[in-house]
């Protein structure tokens, strides 16, 4: 008859065990609520990092922006990872790939990939730039993404992005998705 290996001394299992008791008698003696960590969360703390914009786009802030400002906070702030254009990198290319979707070296790009333009507002806002996300206002993202928008020929370079247009943005490539099937999304 084979005995089960323990690679635990005996003793150190039951030190093991007598410190678990321990810290749980001792946790129960102070009881809930004393210990003193943390801090309940306010409304404010809550409400500046709650900005998740969904599909619908009813959470996009007030502003707006044009592709010709977009371009001038592009080269400052986004040329350095993803080159001059968008179509260079060395990071992720933003600009180009339209019909490569079915081919053997599809380019995943905001123009041949992404489905919705508020998409694109939402990442930068949380993500970009690289060293320093979270750092743009929303005037130079609604800039930055009608440039983007623009240089991929999805809108015209003179339109000014918003919170009523974006919503409205139909990119390329927006019927290739499923469609999410609960009754709340769109």
């Amino acid at each position: 008859m084979c005995r089960p290996v323990c690679l635990v001394p005996r003793d150190a299992r039951q030190a093991v065990l007598l410190g678990l008791l321990l810290l749980t008698a001792s946790s129960a003696a102070l009881g809930a609520g004393t210990l003193g960590l943390g801090t309940p969360a306010r409304a404010a703390v809550i409400a500046a990092q709650d900005i998740a914009i969904g599909p619908r786009g009813e959470e996009l802030p007030a502003g707006s922006g044009g592709a010709a400002e977009g371009k001038l906070i592009y080269a400052a702030k986004c040329a350095m990872c993803h080159g001059a254009t968008g179509s260079e990198g060395p990071d992720p290319v933003l600009v180009g790939g339209q019909g490569t979707l079915t081919s053997d070296a599809p380019l995943l790009t905001i123009g041949s990939y992404w489905s919705h333009a508020i998409t694109l507002f939402d990442y930068i806002r949380r993500a970009m730039p690289f060293t320093a996300p979270g750092s743009l206002g929303a005037d130079e993202i609604y800039a930055l993404t009608a440039f983007l928008l623009a240089a991929n020929g999805i809108i015209d370079a003179g339109q000014r992005i918003d919170r009523e247009v974006l919503p409205t943005v139909a990119m390329p490539n927006r019927d290739a998705f499923t469609p999410d099937p609960r009754p709340d999304t769109p």
